[in-house]
């Protein structure tokens, strides 16, 4: 029995990083030279700590 693809179903985790590559390559395209990891981290909507430990920034 042949079965058949849910169009409707989306893989969430999937768009999400299709979504953060798009603003990535945005943002690599902006800049006139190669980006600083804070600006990176900026980006992805990532913050660091005083120790430096990096984290989501929650989103809105």
């Amino acid at each position: 029995m042949r079965q058949y693809l849910d169009l409707r179903v989306h893989d969430r985790v999937a768009l999400d990083e299709i979504e953060l590559y798009a603003e990535m390559l945005s943002a690599v395209a902006a800049a006139e030279r190669p980006l600083t990891v804070a600006e990176i981290d900026s980006v992805l909507g990532v913050r660091s700590d005083d120790a430096g430990r990096r984290e989501l920034t929650p989103q809105d």
